[in-house]
């Protein structure tokens, strides 16, 4: 969908990357290895973005990492253009429906670290979740979308942020009570 409006799929793959979860962050030679793409269309895209205020850009040690620039006024904008990309909107709108009492879900796995994928990971918090209904919702969003959606569930009083992170795993927060 977006591919029309944005023929670079290394622009579409920064945008994913930075604009899905905002604590990503990368530096070229990462991203060279994790787009499978050449250091010099990567290296283009990075500085037009930073030119244009989109990403921010630091020092570690001789590396120069990148980040979304949150406070870029169009950075809401961008990121609800990726949600809605991923279908992830759909997703969270489709289980809100009278599931519960939810109070959290968090988005992991390789879509929270940015990468296009045919499957959502799902963490969710909360209790007296109705299971049927919720798996009729999730069947309802997985054939809007085109997209499998796994996912884990929580009581509120067992669960722990700690119990999802892992290195490199950035969990991304979509939808809190």
């Amino acid at each position: 969908m977006i591919e029309t409006l944005i023929s670079s799929k290394t622009r579409i793959k920064l945008l994913m990357k930075f604009f899905l979860n905002s604590r990503n962050t990368g530096y070229l030679r990462n991203l060279e290895e994790e787009f499978g793409e050449s250091s010099n269309a990567i290296r283009l895209e990075l500085n037009k973005f930073e030119k244009a205020g989109f990403l921010a850009s630091s020092s570690d040690g001789n590396k120069k990492v990148y980040a979304a620039n949150t406070k870029h006024p169009l950075f809401s904008n961008i990121n609800s253009i990726i949600l809605k990309m991923t279908g992830i909107e759909y997703v969270v709108d489709y289980m809100l429906q009278r599931i519960g009492d939810l109070d959290k879900v968090y988005l992991v796995g390789k879509m929270s670290r940015g990468h296009n994928t045919e499957i959502i990971d799902l963490v969710l918090v909360g209790d007296n979740l109705n299971k049927t209904f919720l798996i009729e919702q999730i069947e309802k969003a997985e054939r809007k979308i085109n997209k499998k959606i796994r996912y884990v569930h929580f009581r509120s009083d067992e669960f722990e942020l700690v119990k999802i992170q892992e290195p490199g795993m950035h969990p991304l927060l979509i939808w809190a009570r």
